[in-house]
């Protein structure tokens, strides 16, 4: 029987970080992952001659050496960063609704408040006080909870007690009167899969800041190579991952874990474990009722699934700039409410009335395709529970049926864009379930609610020597897994000192 001072479950975003930094700091560390690579989502698929991204679309966090992010420091830390290559991207996004909003924004607070005042001129003075109230906002959030100060009151940090429960949307109300130039500001809400009615200012002001201030960059060789880079220093520092050894329980023994059984009866002995499985995979399939403290169920209870995906990942036979493609980030949206389009992601269907993302990796870094051709994806969120409905003698039908709708909305922008596809793969919120693991495909943990978030729902160790990571206990995104998962193991290593 195997003994380890942490087994880690998942080598996804935050299983690998948390390897990384305790393997780095000397503990014995083991990582079980079900797949036969590391990732996650984090990871790449190839058809025909093309290698697909799954889903890295704009890393938040690197910035530069002499204006270093925080997920750099990170990556530094584990050293890995000497590993990788970042590019930056000059494109913040491009925002259209076709006929009515076509707006190209650059990551650089004055280039994109001119830019919008260009396009608004009659709302200057809104948009010059709203990104000061985001950076103002974001500024106190840094120093309240970044640099963990122990001493958090009104008086010291007014602009956060004012705004730190207000949606998004409140905030948009208070400063502009025209819906498009609300939509143009916002697309981002989909990277968080709430929109501006529920999603928090903060979190929206988080991002903005994120973006405009440390730059939105593009890893070469995709999302796989930091996931194999990670993966080669815990290897390197010591520590060991195993591939297809899916977990089927967590032990405890008298309130404590005790290690972990795999899925093929063997039981793996450690101190402590870190899963960066789903909470609900974790404290549900992995633990025995009994075993479950009543404060988990009551978090599960209050909160809700996030969506899923649907996308289609398409290698074509032309380079971007002879398909009209010039920017790498496009929002492609039918109008201006957000609302109708959350509600859409409960249909499988998809229409004018859906948004979709479209990312070209080829206008990033050239080399992402082969000479002469172009990757791209288009997503929209869908919810998993549409899906789960089709029976699976009429699932391939139903998922090339809702492909070609979704090609017919891109090419409202992008004409003639199918008669250009060499190689297209399709993933439905199936697909994510199969891959991820996750309750109905869900790619963003639970939804991040003003009510769910850490400061009334801490990632708290609810039986002793179990730690969660990941983005089912904290923000969602490559920053934030990442970032969590180095924490995590920071933590776990304060707590094997402890306890020596």
């Amino acid at each position: 029987m195997e003994t380890y001072d942490a087994v880690i479950i998942g080598a996804g975003n935050a299983g690998l970080t948390a390897g990384a930094a305790l393997a780095q700091g000397g503990a014995k560390v083991v990582v079980l992952e079900r797949h036969t690579i590391p990732g996650g989502c984090a990871t790449s698929f190839c058809r025909g001659r093309f290698e697909f991204e799954v889903a890295l679309h704009q890393l938040s966090g690197i910035g530069t050496p002499e204006k270093p992010g925080p997920l750099r420091m990170v990556l530094d830390q584990l050293g890995v960063m000497e590993h990788l290559t970042f590019m930056p991207m000059s494109d913040l996004y491009h925002v259209m609704i076709p006929g009515k909003l076509d707006i190209l924004l650059e990551p650089d607070r004055a280039r994109t408040t001119a830019t919008l005042k260009h396009h608004f001129p009659d709302e200057a003075e809104g948009i010059d006080a709203f990104f000061d109230l985001v950076y103002r906002v974001f500024g106190e959030v840094i120093g309240a909870f970044y640099f963990k100060d122990p001493d958090v009151h009104r008086d010291k940090y007014p602009l956060y007690f004012q705004y730190g429960l207000k949606p998004l949307q409140a905030v948009l109300d208070d400063h502009f009167r025209d819906p498009l130039l609300k939509t143009a500001l916002t697309p981002y809400w989909t990277y968080m899969g709430l929109p501006p009615s529920q999603l928090s200012f903060i979190d929206m002001a988080a991002m903005l800041f994120a973006y405009i201030e440390f730059l939105p960059f593009h890893l070469q060789g995709g999302s796989q190579a930091l996931s194999t880079a990670l993966a080669d220093r815990i290897v390197q520092c010591g520590g060991r991952i195993r591939y297809n050894c899916p977990v089927a329980r967590i032990l405890v023994e008298n309130g404590r874990v005790t290690g972990v059984a795999t899925a093929e009866g063997e039981t793996i002995r450690a101190r402590q474990v870190v899963s960066n499985a789903s909470k609900i995979a974790t404290y549900v399939d992995m633990l025995a009722p009994d075993q479950v403290p009543a404060a988990v169920w009551g978090e599960l209870k209050r909160t809700s699934i996030s969506p899923s995906a649907f996308t289609l990942y398409l290698g074509l036979d032309q380079p971007p700039e002879a398909l009209g493609i010039s920017s790498s980030t496009n929002f492609i949206l039918g109008h201006t409410d957000a609302d109708m389009a959350y509600a859409r992601m409960k249909d499988r269907d998809i229409d004018h009335r859906d948004g979709m993302m479209m990312t070209c990796y080829t206008l990033i870094d050239p080399t992402f395709s082969p000479p002469g051709t172009s990757q791209v994806a288009l997503i929209t969120l869908k919810f998993g529970d549409a899906w789960l409905q089709v029976p699976p003698a009429q699932y391939a039908a139903e998922k090339y049926r809702v492909a070609d709708a979704m090609l017919q909305q891109a090419e409202q922008v992008f004409p003639g864009l199918r008669t250009h596809i060499e190689e297209m793969e399709i993933a439905t919120p199936i697909t994510h379930m199969r891959y991820l693991g996750t309750p109905r495909g869900a790619i963003y943990g639970f939804e991040k609610h003003i009510k769910d978030s850490p400061v009334f729902l801490p990632n708290q160790m609810h039986i002793e020597g179990l730690f969660l990571a990941g983005g089912w206990v904290g923000g969602n995104g490559f920053q934030p897994t990442l970032e969590s998962g180095f924490k995590t193991g920071q933590a776990v290593l304060r707590r094997l000192e402890m306890h020596q």
